[in-house]
């Protein structure tokens, strides 16, 4: 085997690894292209994949890429492969997220060893929307999960008392506003029958109610389309419909009937923590991303389970009370999930083919 076929070889293994990483309904908004000789492998963001609803301003998708080139260098520090990243490196062209420089003279990212211990979480990780126990965390693991977000740059806090109810409150809102706008959508469709030219099938046929949120109707996948997608959250992954607790899971069916979903009481006393920079920017996103998904390897390597609280945050309104009460520092950019559970099933993920370019020499 030529050098040439070793090193596409080499880079196809990375980008398999990098997009495991976890992304808003599973949108999977990134794209690779690697130089002439394999040295240099760009991230850029797939902006056909945007959520213009859930993700007007891109924060998400920042957050969601940046978890794919956090699993690129856990990847790449298990192949003993040094890389040196670049975040956002020309101000032209904002989609170029990041240059990862592979086998770079000089200083490279460092901390190759602790990256290497992760890597075997990064395909083990699945987001998991069922009930956890009531277990809590022990000190140490929440020092360590600390620990892994600080690492990354970022800041992640564990509210509790009031705080945790500031944190609930908004979350169960955004869960409110798609469950109600689901329904309004349902209720406008018939209305539309009104008109010289009514909906098709008529005004009693049995359609199933669509979100009105397009972002939400767009990526999820019932029936079959579940069993044959390669993104999007398919039905089997979805999770039992929350018939009590406080847990704040999404419900991707939105009102629409799922078969064989079954129901299930929640924990009443979730265990949630909050991801935070001291900027907004999209350099700060594209940091949360990593410092979420190494945060998530470390929650998985530990025995934690893990699923997403974005309901609150696809809402500005609803996203700034979430600071913590009494300093007020910080902007959350995720909140997140932990407990003991199952660990849910995965996902499923494009052909690395798909996002993955190699230029030519």
């Amino acid at each position: 085997m030529d050098t040439q076929a070793a090193d596409d070889l080499t880079v196809t293994a990375l980008v398999t690894d990098a997009i495991a990483a976890p992304s808003m309904h599973n949108a999977q908004p990134w794209r690779f292209r690697c130089s002439p000789g394999c040295r240099t492998l760009r991230l850029w963001a797939d902006e056909e994949r945007a959520l213009p609803q859930a993700d007007p301003d891109g924060r998400a998708l920042h957050i969601d890429c940046g978890a794919a080139l956090f699993n690129l260098r856990a990847s790449a520090a298990h192949a003993d492969l040094p890389v040196r990243t670049t975040l956002l490196p020309d101000a032209e062209r904002p989609a170029l997220l990041a240059v990862v420089e592979l086998d770079p003279e000089g200083e490279t990212d460092g901390g190759t060893e602790r990256l290497r211990r992760l890597y075997p979480a990064v395909h083990e990780r699945h987001s998991s929307r069922y009930p956890f126990e009531a277990t809590g965390l022990t000190a140490a693991q929440l020092t360590g999960l600390r620990h892994a977000a600080e690492q990354e740059g970022a800041t992640l806090s564990f509210p509790v008392g009031r705080h945790l109810q500031l944190v609930l409150e908004p979350a169960e809102e955004g869960e409110e506003r798609d469950r109600g706008a689901a329904a309004d959508d349902a209720a406008g469709g018939a209305a539309t029958g009104s008109g010289a030219d009514p909906p098709a099938g008529g005004a009693g046929d049995d359609r199933e109610p669509v979100p009105a949120r397009p972002d939400l109707a767009e990526w999820t996948r019932i029936g079959a389309a579940a069993e044959s997608a390669d993104d999007g959250v398919p039905a089997y992954a979805f999770g039992p419909e929350r018939r009590g607790g406080r847990a704040p899971v999404r419900d991707f069916a939105a009102g629409r009937e799922v078969a064989g979903r079954e129901t299930a009481t929640f924990e009443s006393h979730p265990h949630l923590a909050l991801l935070s920079t001291e900027r907004d920017r999209p350099e700060d996103w594209l940091r949360a991303g990593q410092a979420m998904q190494r945060t998530l390897l470390a929650a998985t390597l530990d025995g934690l389970s893990s699923s997403f609280v974005t309901q609150s945050l696809e809402w500005p309104e609803l996203r700034r009370p979430l600071r913590e009460p009494v300093s007020g520092h910080g902007l959350v950019q995720m909140a997140l999930r932990f407990g003991y559970g199952p660990r849910g099933a995965a996902t499923p993920r494009r052909p690395v083919e798909e996002v993955l370019e190699f230029d030519a020499p």
